[in-house]
């Protein structure tokens, strides 16, 4: 088996200082528009680094549409969303094979829907059904859809963001698990507090708009992110990684108390290899050649709060996910 890449020692500084200036110009150009919000910016550059998918949960209002039209901009990418509603089908998001004429009579061509795009926002996925929700599996996992009998690659890079209402639950389905687990991360938009309310309504009340420039192309993105594969991961970290995977899971000897009383499934593989991208991403976007523990535990919430499985007794006792895993963090630092 061949060994991973690794960074050139003599342009390693370089190439990450460059890195490092690029994601931070894409930062500032958000920050023209997008008021607040730094956790959930680092965590959408994390993702995109990591060539992983985003579900961001929050209430009406809090601008997660704008975030993610202005994050194409700012990328130079091609930016579709999808409003989920229950009537929503299967072919309104991966597109369908239609019959149409010419003059050499009736063909079928297939008409793509909007997930042949580099930046798909899926706004209120919970408010889609299950079948549609499932229709995104395939081009999530695989990065391709298959349709009339024929397998159709998507764009690169793709980038799924899909947001959810944790208010209101009349009339949405909850993701299935599989799909849960195909999101690298889960990010939790909050509303802004007084200052960042004002600077909000004085931007939103002038009619004055500010107008993005792209400071980062595909070419520029796909390099960065072989950069991102090149950072080195100790083994030492790997396995405080993997413990903290396993302490998640009820059987598991290492499990604190409130796993085994309120977890009914702990996260998967996926979850590890999710946990040590994310954890590469943010040395990257640092400036460092390494991932440290603290990445890891920067990005452990984030990471696995979507890929718990809780119990009946979490939700009366009024226990999250965040809460369970705010237990399990101490096995980071285990020797």
């Amino acid at each position: 088996m061949s060994s991973p890449p690794t960074l050139d020692a003599a342009g390693a500084a370089d190439q990450i200082a460059a890195a490092q200036r690029d994601l931070q110009r894409v930062r500032e150009e958000l920050g023209r528009v997008i008021v607040g919000q730094d956790g959930v910016v680092r965590l959408l550059l994390v993702a995109l680094l990591a060539d992983g998918h985003v579900l961001l949960e929050g209430a009406p209002g809090l601008g997660k549409t704008l975030l993610v039209r202005s994050l194409a901009a700012a990328l130079d990418m091609q930016f579709r969303r999808v409003q989920c509603t229950p009537d929503l089908m299967p072919p309104d998001v991966t597109g369908s094979v239609l019959l149409s004429e010419s003059g050499s009579g009736p063909r079928f061509d297939f008409s793509e829907g909007p997930v042949f795009t580099n930046v798909l926002l899926v706004d209120e996925i919970n408010r889609a059904t299950p079948k549609t929700q499932s229709a995104l599996l395939e081009a999530m996992e695989e990065r391709h859809v298959t349709a009339g009998g024929a397998t159709r690659p998507l764009p690169d890079p793709f980038l799924v963001l899909a947001t959810q209402n944790p208010i209101e639950m009349e009339g949405t389905y909850p993701l299935p698990e599989a799909q849960l687990d195909r999101f690298l991360l889960k990010a939790l938009v909050t509303p802004p507090n007084v200052a960042e309310l004002v600077a909000i309504v004085q931007r939103t009340t002038t009619g004055a708009s500010a107008a993005l420039s792209a400071v980062l192309d595909g070419a520029r993105l796909s390099a960065i992110r072989t950069l991102v594969r090149q950072i080195a991961a100790p083994p030492a970290l790997l396995e405080r990684a993997a413990r903290l995977i396993t302490a998640t899971r009820p059987d598991d000897p290492a499990a604190p108390d409130a796993v085994r009383r309120y977890v009914r499934y702990g996260a998967s593989p996926r979850g590890a290899r999710a946990l040590v991208l994310a954890a590469k991403s943010l040395a990257l976007m640092d400036g460092r050649p390494h991932a440290a523990l603290r990445d890891l535990r920067d990005v452990a919430l984030p990471t696995l709060r979507h890929r718990l499985i809780l119990s009946f007794e979490a939700e009366a006792d009024g226990v999250d996910a965040d809460d369970v895993l705010t237990t399990v963090l101490p096995s980071l630092d285990a020797a």
